[in-house]
């Protein structure tokens, strides 16, 4: 059935994207005063000239922080194009498309978490870019909004249980590109295997899982076919090298591996931070399985994205743009309190605050310094405990049955 706006919501939406614009404009102009580098960009840029040419991909040192390649083959021949547009030109397309993505975010996330009113996007985009993450983000150029644009994309376009040839397409492109978001298939895996064994229905979720690995298997296989050598090297190799993305301890890095090599005073937690990850993948897919069968997506697909982001070996500060759905998350459910605290937490830009730069100075932080450098990491932390709690008890629990 289709809905006919109200006039009164149809005098909203003007005021809503005009406010919204407004804000993106104010942002613009203070990058802009910032003189930001947008430096993931021109690395990506790097990439995509490096494929044009036939050059070593993984050899690749780009700008003048000598940066290197860490994604898989796929995501450079995505960036293939970027080399024809002139830099002056590509910034402000980048920027301009990744405000875009940002409306498209947050419509998404208020989808995710059933709010369905369109004005309020475009209300809440315009707070949105001010956060840490989105903004750091745009400052850098970065993909994640477009890779959590494509997650929440293939995770909301059907209720549970719905299928068509297209599910699985955009967390299997996600995965392709960059390696941290193949956890939800995983968490889809699982959720129909449970189902299964408690002798539910597991067929929607195993086809959602097999619809992400096909897709993901074949962006790769494409890749392995037009860059036989950069794939052997990155699938054989560079894969199991995180320290290429840079120093585990930096202060942006708000993984748990980076937390404990912090903590630890030492620039490599090794085993101790590989156990630590494997209790807390666990621990987290328990939380996003049991709220899956419970009919809680929106709790299943926030505490499997933070999952993600704690477990892997690097997540800087702008991967933490999942902060926007988990904050209208709890903010609709009712957790008003832990709403407000965690949106507090990713506009403080506490992260920064902490003594970073030359000289590694983060392997020596005193406990004030210390706490500051794990704020995004502890909420995280937090939200799990939270979700955990937030959901019914086995003896009240409505299994859902595709």
């Amino acid at each position: 059935m289709t809905m006919i706006a109200s006039p009164a919501a149809r005098r909203r939406m003007p005021v809503a994207v005009g406010v919204c614009l407004l804000s993106f404009t104010a942002f613009w102009a203070a990058q802009r005063a910032a003189h930001v580098s947008m430096i993931d960009l021109m690395v990506y840029r790097a990439e995509g000239a490096a494929v044009r040419a036939g050059g070593d991909l993984y050899a690749l040192r780009a700008t003048a922080a000598r940066l290197p390649t860490t994604y898989p083959p796929f995501a450079a021949l995505l960036f293939t194009p970027l080399p024809l547009l002139d830099t002056a030109l590509l910034r402000p397309l980048v920027t301009a498309g990744n405000l875009a993505l940002l409306v498209v975010f947050v419509r998404l996330s208020l989808k995710l978490v059933g709010h369905t009113r369109v004005e309020t996007a475009w209300w809440l985009s315009a707070p949105a870019v001010w956060c840490e993450p989105v903004w750091t983000t745009l400052r850098y150029g970065q993909i994640n909004l477009l890779l959590a644009v494509l997650v929440l994309w293939d995770l909301t376009r059907r209720p549970p249980g719905g299928h068509d040839r297209w599910t699985g397409v955009g967390l299997g492109l996600a995965a392709a590109v960059k390696l941290t978001p193949a956890l939800f298939p995983v968490y889809l895996l699982v959720t129909g295997v449970v189902a299964r064994l408690g002798g539910g229905r597991g067929g929607p979720w195993l086809r959602h899982a097999r619809g992400a690995a096909v897709a993901f298997a074949g962006a790769t296989l494409l890749a392995a076919a037009v860059l036989p050598y950069d794939s052997w090297r990155f699938w054989t190799d560079m894969v199991f090298r995180p320290s290429r993305a840079g120093h585990a301890e930096e202060t942006a890095n708000q993984a748990l591996r980076g937390l404990l090599a912090r903590l630890l005073h030492t620039p490599d937690p090794g085993a101790l931070w590989a156990a630590c990850a494997a209790v807390v993948a666990a621990l987290g897919l328990a939380v996003a399985v049991r709220a899956e069968l419970r009919g809680r997506r929106a709790w299943a697909v926030c505490a499997c994205a933070v999952t993600a982001l704690l477990i892997s070996p690097v997540s800087w500060t702008h991967h933490w743009v999942w902060c926007v759905p988990v904050v209208l998350l709890l903010w609709t459910r009712r957790r008003r309190a832990a709403a407000v605290g965690t949106l507090l937490v990713f506009c403080s830009y506490a992260p920064w605050w902490v003594p970073h730069g030359k000289g590694r100075p983060e392997l020596h932080l005193g406990c004030g310094a210390l706490a500051l450098s794990a704020v995004y990491g502890a909420t995280g932390a937090l939200f799990l405990a939270l979700a955990r709690t937030s959901l019914p008890r086995s003896g009240g629990e409505v299994r859902v049955r595709p």
